[in-house]
């Protein structure tokens, strides 16, 4: 990419996601400009250009898929439309963002990454807590050795059905069709995914799923473990119909351990035998501020950006692994 003109981004899918945490992201990164939204409601789509100021919108994605002012995608619409807009994308030669989880499942997700990589075009997975400080401060305890040699890691994920599950109102993240975890293919995916960043790659995973509440289709209750590449044992248990919200992660080490939240605003926490560290390292505004940064710096040349497709997809292999499809 050039240095000398502003990279130009399609959006398709302007939905809440785009609203806080990714949209204004990318509008106020410098040297990037989100030129052109995409929805398939022409009202809303130009009530979102209008609001955040942005030139073009379109109803129909192949339109601005193929418009010459775009530069590079930004995919966030549900999992079940990212291949056939990703591969839309990587036949039109361009750079591209896709939202998490990469495709439903992982032989979808593995048909985008061959996609890009035929082509060598960038393709980015925003699993943005890769670029968050405050598990970029777990990473360096880790690193550093601060609790010594790294043994296991557990993580506990709970919340209270919504009232929309109580409702039988439609949401994709319950649908079988769409995230066939239900709610864990939304927010385990982002777990899973950090955990590889910290601990490395997984080489065995498998899990125990069931649907508890009968309230929709996907699974509403997960059980898993796995093994990472260099020996760490790793467990997990998402269960969507408790009564009480928790989310708690322990990593345990030879000579202490580091306890944190994947969701929660809550401090990162070092004991070993120093004693306690307790840290609050707020989240920026739109979260995916340093995400979208690192898409700048990777464009540029600058350094390579910690959520790629080739680790978007490697977290879609250990989901459906846990969930039994593979």
């Amino acid at each position: 990419m050039e240095e000398d003109k502003n990279i130009r981004w399609g959006i398709i899918g302007c939905g809440a996601v785009t609203e806080v945490k990714s949209g204004p992201a990318y509008q106020n990164t410098e040297g990037f400009e989100v030129h052109a939204v995409m929805r398939r409601n022409k009202e809303k789509a130009a009530d979102y250009a209008k609001r955040h100021g942005i030139a073009k919108f379109y109803t129909n994605a192949d339109e601005l898929i193929a418009d010459k002012e775009i530069d590079a995608v930004y995919i966030a619409t549900p999992p079940d439309s990212h291949k056939a807009y990703a591969l839309k994308v990587a036949a039109a030669g361009k750079p591209c963002c896709i939202e998490k989880p990469m495709a439903p499942n992982y032989h979808d997700s593995l048909e985008i990454y061959e996609a890009f990589k035929a082509k060598n075009l960038p393709l980015f997975i925003a699993y943005y807590r890769r670029s968050l400080p405050r598990f970029l401060k777990v990473k360096q305890w880790l690193d550093d050795g601060a609790i010594g040699a790294i043994r296991q890691i557990r993580w506990s994920l709970s919340k209270q059905p919504s009232n929309t599950d109580l409702s039988g109102e439609y949401n994709w993240r319950t649908d079988a069709k769409i995230a066939p975890g239900g709610y864990f293919d939304d927010l385990a995916s982002h777990g899973l995914d950090l955990f590889v960043y910290l601990l490395g790659d997984i080489e065995q995973a498998n899990g125990i799923t069931t649907n508890q509440m009968g309230l929709y289709t996907a699974k509403d209750a997960i059980v898993g473990e796995w093994k990472h590449k260099n020996g760490i044992m790793g467990s997990g248990s998402w269960n969507f119909g408790c009564s009480q919200r928790e989310d708690i992660v322990e990593i345990y080490g030879s000579e202490g351990k580091i306890i944190f939240s994947v969701f929660d605003e809550a401090p990162i926490i070092l004991i070993n035998p120093n004693g306690e560290e307790k840290l609050e390292i707020e989240h920026p505004k739109h979260i995916q501020q340093f995400h979208v940064a690192n898409i700048k710096d990777h464009l540029m040349g600058v350094k390579e950006h910690p959520s790629l497709g080739k680790s978007g997809l490697h977290a879609s292999w250990v989901m459906d692994r846990i969930l039994g499809n593979i």
